[in-house]
């Protein structure tokens, strides 16, 4: 069951022809922003947009993350809100191609959200339409050890070679050059998402994930082979598999490793856990093809109009007080991450200024993460995969092998 929370708000218009007080206009927000951060943050965002529009009648219904996942379709369906949250990319593709959520082209054609949105337009848009209005993303990257590059006269990589070079020189002062913790696979799905982003781009990796590219394709292979180039060279921590994502901070915490490919969730930990910002820094994933612009790993957080919604226009004011910059600032500002809108302030956290500087001038796409790009039956095998790759790379024709077999059965 989920946790039911009604903000009722008695915004009357005042009837010139009848002396009595009507509702101009309801609106009903569907959300699993449950925890703390993300629930405070549309308590303001729900208050402002009343404070703005006191003759819309706002219904907040939250649920709990699970709860959520597992009514959104029946809700959509049978008794849809005016707006539901949801997330960017192929997570939304099966809710579109059931026809359950709303274009709304005319909200970015009016705002000028082509603009101010740019960034993220293209993991909002499907088959040439938008689908709803992104509010807040967190980069990924490669986080660093600072003080351990200054130390070996290493400067931050640009490009594969220098990459694979600023390794070479770690490993030479008995510095392991990247940790992982692959115990719950998906650290290895962002890997392999960055590697796929540089060797083959955003438009492959898009269709990788919805199914319509084999596994066993030539430019599959040339990504893997870019990241045998890696285990080859020893530049993983051993036994990583037996490692959860946060014990795996432990060895760049200690001097043993000195970089982790990783979401900025990694900052507050590996502050708590005693490196300052002098020692901590962060860099783009760098370029492996010249020829591929350079896409980003940016989980993306979205709002939509349900296409059974009771009150599409009143929906659309509210995606479009979501999208201004001066919302999106102070959203984010509660939630710790990054607005979307180019126009937006970030506070002065060198990891949320870094992040929002190289998201927001990306032209090459943003990718949402293997496990939301992909069906779940076919991320779940494809980070298998590549956790067993990462500890036994002979194995790879027999995993490319696995995994399209089951492209053949989850894209039927």
């Amino acid at each position: 069951m989920f946790h039911r929370m009604k903000t009722l708000t008695a915004a009357f218009a005042a009837s010139t022809l009848l002396g009595s007080a009507l509702f101009a206009g309801e609106l009903v927000i569907n959300t699993d922003t449950s925890d703390p951060a993300p629930k405070a943050a549309f308590e303001a965002l729900i208050k402002g947009f009343e404070a703005e529009n006191p003759d819309i009648s706002v219904t907040w219904n939250l649920f709990d993350h699970e709860g959520y996942k597992t009514s959104i379709r029946n809700f959509l369906t049978a008794d849809a809100p005016d707006l539901a949250n949801w997330y960017a990319g192929n997570r939304m593709l099966p809710y579109v191609n059931a026809g359950l959520f709303e274009p709304v082209n005319d909200v970015w054609d009016e705002n000028g959200l082509h603009n101010s949105l740019a960034s993220a337009e293209g993991s909002m848009t499907i088959d040439g339409k938008i689908w709803g209005v992104p509010y807040t993303y967190y980069q990924w990257g490669v986080y660093y050890r600072k003080d351990i590059f200054e130390a070996n006269n290493i400067a931050v990589p640009t490009n594969w070679e220098e990459f694979k070079a600023a390794g070479e020189t770690l490993k030479a002062a008995g510095v392991t050059p990247i940790t992982i913790g692959t115990k719950y696979l998906w650290t290895a799905g962002g890997v392999f998402d960055y590697l796929n982003l540089r060797t083959n781009g955003y438009d492959f990796h898009m269709a990788l994930t919805k199914g319509e590219i084999a596994w066993t394709d030539d430019r599959v292979r040339a990504t893997m082979a870019n990241w045998k180039e890696l285990i080859d060279a020893g530049f993983w921590i051993d036994n990583h598999a037996a490692y959860s994502w946060q014990e795996a901070l432990a060895p760049m915490v200690q001097g043993d490793a000195a970089m982790y490919v990783m979401g900025n969730f990694a900052v507050a930990p590996l502050r708590e856990a005693g490196l300052t910002d002098d020692q901590l820094g962060f860099f783009q994933f760098p370029v492996i093809n010249p020829d591929v612009p350079l896409a980003e790993e940016a989980p993306t957080d979205t709002l939509h109009i349900p296409s059974n919604a009771r009150n599409k226009e009143e929906a659309k004011l509210f995606l479009a007080y979501l999208a201004r910059a001066d919302v999106q600032t102070q959203i984010n500002e509660t939630l710790g991450q990054l607005p979307i809108n180019s126009g937006s302030a970030v506070g002065e956290d060198k990891f949320l200024q870094a992040g929002y500087a190289m998201l927001s001038s990306t032209d090459g796409g943003i990718a949402q993460f293997f496990d939301r790009d992909a069906p779940a039956e076919m991320a779940k095998a494809g980070m298998e995969g590549f956790q067993e790759f990462m500890v036994k790379p002979d194995r790879l024709e027999k995993i490319l092998t696995r995994l399209e077999k089951v492209r053949a059965r989850v894209y039927k």
